[in-house]
């Protein structure tokens, strides 16, 4: 019996809404179990999956509008129908809107809620006459309400970017972030560029589209993949995914052979990886054992085991048997990841001003902790995966002020920066004292 692709979205929504998992989890899960679709079916489960998830702020407002019972207080199987419903109504411009109403119809019959396929073809039918004038809140009378509910980000989100960036920069940045983000791959250092020609041919011919990017000459964004471990050249260890904002980290730090390099907080590697084929040796350590598999099993893939050292390391844990002893140091400290929503859809919802709080206070204790390790003279690369200036700007403000180092380089990156993520680095060089 082929498979209902719109209530296998069904049950990976719910997933999420029982376990608290992320989309992006809960998709690969959904992709991997049913990988027997076709790829035009997996791209649909993905689409709208995905959709529900970044658009949810905004189908609940709408939904809101159309309903007698508000979208909170719904029973979930219910809440995710017509979220699916609305999405494709709004959003999926090959799927009629009849076909929306009645399949999420026929879903919540087959799922035993007979008594509630009238209300499901009601809402969503409200919303097919309205598609075209939709009730939005007032930008000109309410519009930081108006901005949340647009671009479904959190108010709070909002108004702390329209206090860093402005009106028209925080505009460009939520329509950015809300946009088709590619896969970014590099290039092994050891792949000629005759090679990289004959991977990128063949990627065509199985329909992915692959433009280089125009800042690093071995990083490609690809479009059209759905799992980049089926690509060829994947098991070589020919590529890995990367963000090209990550790879121009490593660019700053100016490895060099003979260099020692320490990555305290290395999961998933790809700084680490990079560094290993520029330095001599790279110890990356993490705080938990599943992490530095994550690592390994990308080093063994890519040659470099005998490049990277292993460590479980808790990174607030002052390690004074290493002081001194590192010429580059990487601190990709743990973050509010608002710079990655483009491809973590649903970070926004589970960060809240108080978890942000505590995020600084952790990133605070793991440069206490790891300083200490970049010898005189040498190098500390601070980043994150955000766009906020206090886990930015201000942490390395307070690295200044309170350790000996000076700042040489600070980079933010915004998502709208030619298909990179979010992202912020910072190169510190370490003066001589007694400390």
């Amino acid at each position: 019996m082929a498979e209902n692709i719109r209530e296998i979205v069904l049950d990976t929504l719910l997933e999420m809404e029982r376990s608290r998992v992320y989309s992006n989890q809960a998709v690969k899960a959904a992709l991997d179990k049913y990988d027997y679709l076709d790829s035009q079916d997996k791209r649909f489960i993905k689409r709208l999956a995905e959709g529900c998830v970044e658009r949810r702020i905004e189908l609940d407002y709408l939904l809101d509008q159309f309903s007698s019972v508000p979208v909170s207080r719904m029973k979930p199987l219910i809440r995710c129908l017509l979220r699916m419903g609305a999405y494709q109504i709004l959003y999926m411009d090959g799927v009629p809107a009849s076909a929306a109403c009645n399949e999420a119809v026929k879903l919540a019959g087959k799922r035993k809620f007979t008594n509630l396929k009238g209300f499901v073809n009601g809402v969503l039918r409200k919303l097919v006459s309205r598609r075209d004038s939709l009730p939005l809140p007032d930008p000109e009378g309410e519009p930081l309400l108006y901005l949340s509910v647009r671009y479904s980000m959190p108010q709070w989100i909002v108004e702390m970017w329209l206090a860093e960036y402005g009106q028209e920069q925080t505009r460009e940045l939520l329509e950015q972030l809300l946009a088709v983000h590619p896969v970014t791959i590099r290039f092994a250092r050891g792949v000629a560029e005759a090679q990289r020609q004959d991977y990128l041919l063949r990627w065509q011919q199985s329909g992915v589209r692959a433009t280089r990017s125009e800042y690093l000459d071995y990083a490609y964004y690809l479009e059209g993949v759905l799992g980049v471990a089926a690509l060829e050249g994947y098991e070589e260890g020919a590529f890995m995914v990367q963000d090209v904002s990550s790879m121009l980290c490593v660019e700053a730090a100016g490895l060099k052979e003979g260099d020692r390099v320490m990555d305290v907080c290395a999961a998933p590697g790809g700084k680490a990886l990079l560094a290993a084929q520029k330095a001599s040796h790279v110890l990356a350590r993490d705080v938990s054992e599943q992490k530095l598999d994550r690592i390994r099993e990308n080093a063994c893939r890519m040659g470099l085991e005998g490049k990277l050292e292993l460590e479980l390391w808790d990174a607030c844990r002052e390690d004074p048997a290493r002081a001194g002893s590192v010429d580059v140091v990487f601190m990709d400290v743990p973050c509010s990841g608002l710079g990655v929503l483009g491809k973590k859809r649903d970070i926004k919802y589970h960060v809240t001003p108080e978890s942000l709080e505590e995020l600084i206070k952790l990133q605070r204790r793991i440069i206490r902790g790891s300083w200490r390790y970049v010898k005189p003279g040498g190098v500390l690369m601070y980043s994150t995966c955000t766009i906020n200036r206090r886990e930015n700007q201000m942490n390395c403000d307070w690295i200044c002020e309170n350790f000996p180092f000076v700042l040489e380089e600070s980079t933010q990156l915004l998502p709208r920066q030619a298909h990179m993520d979010g992202f912020f680095y910072a190169r510190l060089r370490r003066v001589k004292d007694d400390r």
